[in-house]
């Protein structure tokens, strides 16, 4: 009886392993964490962490981080950053928790502050972003990265980051042949929609509080500066992008939460992870159709 038992748990095993699938489901549970210097810019480094399971040796997808702090503030190791890295690791993808530089220190994100100046933070951090995922791609020996799935992801300033990096910052850093394989903005907006056309378009995932009061989720000055101000700077928040890539019949997921507040920027990570899984996996690691998806729930 004792061997029975044996040999039902054997393939019990052997079949729950046989129904994971790489990606979609968690198949790996040791987590490997590295930290690289990827500029010392100014003599200040330039740091990101590096999450893969120890035992995924195959060319893997990779997700760029980007931290939110209003360009001022934000660390990529907090506790909540780490725990989604290491959770998406799990499910066979490597992620990158990037570091740039905060050059709104001290002077902060309001609607004092010039225009000129947010929109040269913003800039500047996509640089940043960008000479991180270059540095990695001339390492990639060392990462194993698959270098047409790379995905950048971003909360606050972060997806502002990260949505001003693939629709609207053009710089040469990145090998001319090199394209982003998606995006994911947690409460972002970007200056223009210009950009967003049949070339560009691509796999966008958007989570967006319509309360929001920092970055708008349909078009409105950030912050909702008054116009006189100096620090007004037109957006265009989650709604306008997911209507241009509609527009365009580009892959797109638009989670809009009815009431909801900047605290958005934050939630997805920890609330919506089945959500950016469904995203990562269907629209950009399998990718058959271009998909565009719209959920809306209400803020409680």
């Amino acid at each position: 009886m004792l061997k029975n038992f044996f040999t039902f748990l054997l393939l019990f095993t052997v079949t729950i392993s046989i129904s994971q699938v790489l990606y979609k489901n968690p198949v790996y549970t040791e987590i490997n964490k590295s930290t690289h210097t990827y500029s010392n810019h100014l003599n200040s480094p330039l740091k990101f962490d590096f999450y893969k399971a120890k035992a995924n040796k195959q060319l893997t997808p990779l997700v760029v981080y980007v931290h939110g702090g209003g360009f001022s503030s934000g660390k990529r190791d907090e506790k909540d950053f780490v725990d989604f890295a290491k959770k998406l690791a799990e499910y066979g993808y490597a992620v990158a928790s990037v570091s740039y530089r905060l050059t709104m220190k001290g002077i902060g994100f309001g609607c004092n502050v010039d225009s000129d100046k947010k929109i040269a933070a913003i800039n500047t951090a996509s640089y940043d972003v960008n000479l991180a995922v270059n540095y990695i791609l001339k390492k990639n020996n060392q990462f194993n990265i698959e270098s047409s799935k790379i995905i950048l992801a971003g909360s606050s300033a972060g997806a502002e980051t990260v949505l001003n990096t693939v629709y609207t910052y053009k710089d040469s850093i990145l090998p001319p042949d090199f394209s982003y394989a998606g995006v994911i903005g947690m409460a972002g907006a970007i200056t223009s929609l210009n950009n967003i056309n049949e070339n560009t378009a691509i796999p966008t995932q958007l989570f967006h509080g319509t309360g929001d009061r920092l970055v708008p989720y349909n078009i409105a000055p950030h912050h909702y500066c008054l116009p006189n101000k100096n620090g007004y700077l037109l957006l265009f928040g989650s709604n306008p992008i997911a209507k241009r890539l509609s527009g365009l019949g580009a892959a797109y997921y638009l989670y809009t939460v009815e009431g909801g507040s900047h605290d958005w920027a934050s939630l997805p990570i920890t609330q919506c992870f089945d959500e950016i899984i469904d995203f990562l996996f269907n629209d950009i690691v399998k990718a058959k159709t271009k998909r565009q998806t719209v959920r809306t729930i209400t803020s409680n």
